[in-house]
């Protein structure tokens, strides 16, 4: 999880998306600033056209202010009428004309010395929507600042939701210092400021690397929301879950990752939620998450499988460890090593799937460079009391070398031997293993013991 959780390309996808949504519906000749209708889609409740104010509580509204404003002139009015024809025409199957609308926008500006500030404030409206919808987003922000700029005579609803729209389009422009800017000059002003305006605003600090009030802004929107019982959006929770690993938080991450796997319960979350369960070493809740991933089929790597068999293992569960890496081997996502079938038939033998994992330790013993294995698996023939196949096991260990304690592989050919009968044999690899001071008492008392035997058979011959 890095800092490439919030990409700069989703944010912009994100901005560009509502302002097309609030393209949509343009009222003749008073073209609402795009920013107020992009409120609403970005989910702040109360919102209506034009006025980029939120209302928390229909309970209580808060007051606004209000202006006295120039009329907008019949004469004026007509000559937005026929752009509006151009941008938005009503006859069915009609297509909007967007460079014929710039031509009669700029022929309507020719005039603007005897507009007053209201009608020339509509005129740069439409101008920044024409230029907007041509993806001139330079000109669009130029044209959307004119309308700001005929404060105060013009609608408060009007010069705020345009602040906010300059915003966004800084924002499609990845111009994120003056996004910031832009939005906490629209802030100063806004009666009310939703959660989404936060999370727009922590997020052009994340990409100006700014995560101190990139964190501040997100936690306050997130607060607010979860404060009014209220789920917050999957990308919120993303970016808190960024910032926090950004500052190594990793039992806020935690935190969030919890949630987010309870309200948007993706593989990716669980994965995520099993790593930092790990790095803070909550073994037991990594191997949940794990588990949950697997039941999903998230698991399809072997590290993945095999992580999760070691934690089953870890955890006293042998069995489910062996079906995991049985599956595994079948599915062909683990490789049939020699240290993973080893470990598949360790876990057998502890699910007390002893047959079952004799095979599997032979072709683990038979992949392998040394004899070490071969040792072990003469060793559980002996258990099994299947003695002849311990000895054949124990001859390959010898033969293929490497083995590191042949005082036991000794002990077991001794044991092996003597089951069978052969106690002259086993008499010297008694007296063979001996000679090593780790086996010296265990295999000096053997030697006893097949002297005696060999001893009292005579006896029995001789009578």
């Amino acid at each position: 999880m890095t800092a490439s959780t919030v990409t700069s390309a989703s944010i912009i996808r994100n901005v560009k998306r509502l302002l097309r949504h609030s393209l949509l519906a343009l009222p003749l000749a008073m073209v609402p600033a795009l920013g107020s209708v992009v409120m609403q889609e970005l989910g702040q409740e109360g919102f209506t056209a034009g006025s980029a104010f939120a209302q928390q509580d229909e309970k209580q509204k808060p007051k606004y202010k209000t202006r006295k404003t120039p009329a907008l002139r019949e004469s004026v009015f007509k000559k937005f009428a026929v752009v509006q024809e151009l941008v938005s025409p009503e006859e069915e199957g009609a297509k909007p004309n967007f460079p014929k609308a710039l031509e009669e926008l700029k022929d309507i500006q020719k005039g603007t010395d005897k507009f007053n500030k209201y009608e020339k404030a509509q005129l740069y409206n439409y101008f920044g929507f024409v230029y907007y919808t041509l993806e001139n987003y330079k000109e669009a922000i130029r044209y959307y600042k004119l309308v700001v700029a005929q404060s105060p005579e013009i609608p408060i609803g009007l010069e705020q939701g345009t602040m906010y729209t300059i915003a966004q389009l800084y924002f499609v422009l990845e111009d994120y210092p003056n996004a910031i800017k832009a939005l906490l000059a629209w802030m100063e002003v806004a009666p009310i400021v939703g959660s989404d305006s936060h999370i727009l605003l922590a997020q052009a600090y994340y990409q100006s690397n700014q995560m101190g009030p990139a964190l501040k802004h997100t936690n306050i929107a997130i607060d607010d929301w979860e404060g009014r019982n209220k789920i917050p959006k999957e990308n919120w929770y993303s970016l808190q879950r960024a910032l926090y690993y950004d500052k190594n938080d990793y039992k806020k991450v935690i935190n969030i990752l919890e949630k987010m796997v309870r309200h948007y319960p993706k593989m990716t979350y669980w994965r995520q939620l099993a790593g930092m369960y790990g790095s803070v070493n909550r073994e037991k809740d990594q191997l949940y998450a794990m588990e949950a991933l697997y039941v999903m089929g998230g698991l399809n790597k072997e590290k993945e499988l095999l992580n999760l068999a070691y934690l089953l293992m870890g955890e006293e569960v042998p069995y489910k460890a062996a079906k995991v890496v049985g599956k595994g081997l079948k599915d062909k996502i683990v490789e049939p090593t020699s240290k993973n079938l080893e470990f598949y038939a360790q876990a057998l033998r502890l699910a007390q799937e002893v047959e079952d994992s004799i095979p599997v330790m032979a072709r683990a013993a038979r992949k392998s460079d040394k004899g070490d294995l071969f040792a072990r698996l003469a060793g559980i023939y002996l258990d099994n009391d299947q003695n002849k196949e311990a000895l054949e096991a124990a001859a390959d260990a010898i033969k293929k070398g490497g083995v590191k304690r042949m005082d036991q592989l000794y002990v077991v050919q001794g044991m092996a031997r003597a089951n069978l009968g052969r106690y002259e044999a086993a008499l010297k690899d008694f007296n063979q293993c001996a000679k090593d001071k780790r086996s010296k008492k265990t295999c000096t008392q053997w030697a006893k013991y097949i002297e005696s035997e060999i001893k009292r058979e005579k006896q029995l011959a001789a009578s």
